[in-house]
């Protein structure tokens, strides 16, 4: 086997495995939705943002639920003081015990205690106040988690068409790839025939390899379509090319009023909530001037033995306190309070201007994007034609070559222009349905 030949086989199994090893895989939209839905990272990060909130909303309970600690703690000791009270706590004293000499050098005493600890909150205003505040928060991270899906689910629309787009334009330049062959076989026909000259035999080459160039751009942003679609819906295999199943078409909108949904936007909502949850900090850094009351409880046993139980006691109690004066910390916190809570007002205010302000944009852009598809459509019908008209004058020997390239390339060129201009009607559309609701 001579090595010529050994290099072709080489050549041609890898180009095998190339094409083997990406494999074609037909994507509706709807099943797209659905797997983003299931599958986006960026999704799940927003959920887990909404559960951790949950998880302080949990903890907010502690407001009113009680706080229940067990110990169990053993002494060894020889401290008059610790030693008498150990004895007294074991209910174990003696007549005996009470000799001063015993009483200042006692014996080494062992003490075991468990004790059990209940706090109970009663009153804390602050803390209600702050739980309300969380609860709201909480609230809100539910809406944004919502509202990224749907923000999600938007670029997944616009990514499916992007890839129905690339696959429109492929499909174009393949037709005008042929059509430019099929031209060249004529032209040099009548290069042979001595008909034209070499220059135009030259040119047409030029076209065909303008043609495949962009040609192998757009396979290329099939590609990149595809890898961003597996990036979307999170898929672990990124050696796949999506075809979509959906017809590219113009998709005409229902008719709206062009404004925007303050009360449906869940961006909104949930900047309304975490506003008012700011207003609640307000009010639980003034209730942190108020006191408190707390109840307490405990039982403890006691024995000179590990876990033993032979003497015990219980104390209860309730406790009122009040923070007078913590050298301007807490009004410091209220000051601070006030100016988070007016800058969230300010934002909120900035954010509903900007998005009607982005709403009104994307309004008249889709009143120019829909203007772009009817000429696009007519530019199309009258390249075609001229094209038509070009190239049966030039078969009859009444058109120079470069007259009908320039007819050709305007051709496709309008062509492409008319898909863009489609992709753009239709994502437009979507986006202004999104900027609404």
């Amino acid at each position: 086997m001579n090595a010529k030949y050994l290099t072709l086989c080489l050549f041609g199994l890898l180009s095998f495995t190339q094409l083997n090893a990406q494999d074609t895989l037909g994507i509706s939209k709807e099943i797209l939705l659905k797997k983003v839905a299931e599958g986006n990272l960026q999704i799940k990060i927003s959920q887990h943002d909404f559960k951790a909130s949950q998880a302080e909303y949990r903890q907010s309970s502690a407001v009113f639920l009680p706080n229940i600690t067990v110990s169990h703690t053993g002494i060894s000791t020889t401290n008059p003081l610790m030693a008498f009270g150990s004895k007294l706590n074991q209910e174990i004293l003696t007549q005996n015990d009470f000799n001063p000499s015993l009483l200042n050098n006692p014996n080494v005493t062992q003490n075991f205690a468990t004790k059990i600890e209940v706090l109970q909150p009663i009153l804390n205003f602050d803390g209600f106040a702050q739980r309300q505040a969380v609860r709201i928060k909480l609230q809100s991270y539910k809406l944004q988690a919502e509202r990224t899906q749907e923000a999600m689910l938007l670029d997944a629309k616009k990514s499916y068409m992007e890839l129905q787009l690339a696959y429109q334009m492929v499909s174009v330049l393949e037709k005008a790839l042929k059509t430019a062959q099929e031209n060249g076989r004529m032209v040099d026909n009548y290069s042979k025939q001595g008909l034209v000259q070499k220059t135009d035999v030259l040119s047409v080459e030029i076209r065909i390899n303008e043609i495949k160039n962009q040609l192998q751009m757009a396979k290329s942003a099939v590609q990149n379509s595809s890898d961003y679609i597996s990036y979307l819906v999170n898929s672990e295999d990124k050696n796949v090319i999506y075809k979509p199943l959906d017809a590219f078409e113009l998709q005409e909108m229902n008719a709206t009023d062009g404004k925007l949904s303050i009360s449906n936007r869940k961006d909104f909502q949930a900047m309304a909530l975490s506003t008012e949850a700011y207003g609640k900090m307000v009010s639980a850094s003034k209730m942190n001037f108020l006191p408190r009351l707390n109840a307490f409880g405990t039982y403890e046993l006691y024995d000179n033995k590990i876990f033993g139980t032979s003497a015990g006691g219980y104390v209860v109690g309730a406790q009122l306190s009040w923070n007078v004066f913590d050298g301007y910390k807490s009004i410091g916190k209220l000051q601070q309070a006030k100016i988070v809570y007016e800058k969230a007002q300010t934002e909120e205010l900035q954010y509903k201007a900007k998005s009607e302000l982005e709403l009104n944009k994307y309004n008249r852009q889709l009143l120019d994007a829909k203007e772009k598809v009817k000429l696009a459509d007519l530019n199309v019908k009258q390249a075609s034609e001229a094209y038509r008209i070009r190239q049966n004058r030039f078969e009859q020997g009444l058109e120079k070559t470069a007259d009908v390239l320039i007819s050709e390339t305007q051709k496709i060129q309008k062509d492409l222009e008319y898909q863009q201009a489609v992709f753009e009607y239709n994502f437009t559309k979507d986006y202004v349905t999104f900027l609404q609701q």
